[in-house]
């Protein structure tokens, strides 16, 4: 075999890896990138269905994962969820924050207060509340890894999309304060910002919109698909990212940087 000439590992195998929102979209895709580099995953939704599809759908292929219903807003669920995470894989050495929805609303609408705080107790609240419930697992690991995800609403704004818009620059705001924070631990924690991916919430929108916007607003001319999300975040997870940290990484064709 032809020697190795770097150092730094780009493998992930046997690693556990925690990904919250698994049970569709990005965070199935996410799981299944990381259950076929070797890792551990545990797959974890607030939806069973899906918790048990992608569980299933993992096995199925020869790879490890441990599916867990978590309803992340929910600290009780939060904390019983990481208790049978480690009884049935070990410790968490990569944490996933992917858990999301779709919340708008106009400032002058009635449930404005309530969507907001909605949108904070999806979005941006427990990202810090799993990062510190993992704390003492991703110390002992000595190079753990934290992936928030985002959004290019992070990094501007759309109309009727204030609580979502907020929130999403919430978490990039934690991604950067807890990089600095955990930074003596040796714990990386960066923030990825998907654009018009191609999931269950955008596939709501009518095709020839899609199609319209993609061509409009983004340099590829096309919405991503999942996997494209999840790759990212896999290279971010990987041991040989070790001096990556506080980095905001956009995944999206090139929409945040267009100006025609």
């Amino acid at each position: 075999m032809t020697r190795r000439l770097s150092r730094l590992s780009r493998s992930v195998a046997g690693k556990v890896v925690l990904i919250t929102g698994a049970g569709s979209g990005m965070g199935r895709a996410t799981a299944l990138l990381f259950a076929d580099e070797g890792a551990k995953v545990a797959v974890t939704d607030v939806d069973r269905d899906g918790v048990e599809s992608v569980t299933a759908e993992i096995s199925s292929a020869g790879g490890t994962a441990l599916g867990v219903v978590l309803d992340v807003a929910d600290p009780a669920s939060i904390g019983a969820a990481l208790k049978t995470v480690r009884e049935g894989l070990g410790r968490i050495d990569v944490l996933v924050n992917n858990a999301g929805i779709s919340v708008g609303a106009e400032i002058d609408d009635e449930e404005f207060d309530d969507r907001w705080q909605l949108a904070l107790d999806v979005l941006l609240t427990p990202h810090q509340r799993l990062i510190r419930a993992c704390l003492d697992d991703l110390i002992d690991c000595g190079e753990g890894r934290v992936i928030n995800i985002s959004s290019t609403e992070g990094l501007g704004a759309s109309r009727s999309t204030t609580p979502y818009t907020v929130a999403k620059h919430g978490v990039i705001g934690l991604t950067r304060a807890m990089a600095i924070a955990l930074a003596k631990h040796s714990i990386t924690v960066n923030a990825v910002c998907p654009g018009p991916i191609l999931t269950s919430m955008t596939q709501a929108i009518p095709a020839e919109h899609r199609d319209t916007f993609a061509r409009r607003r983004t340099a590829l001319r096309r919405y991503g698909d999942p996997e494209e999300v999840a790759h990212m975040v896999l290279n971010l997870a990987l041991p040989s990212s070790s001096y990556v940290t506080g980095a905001v990484i956009a995944v999206d064709g090139g929409q945040t940087m267009k100006n025609d």
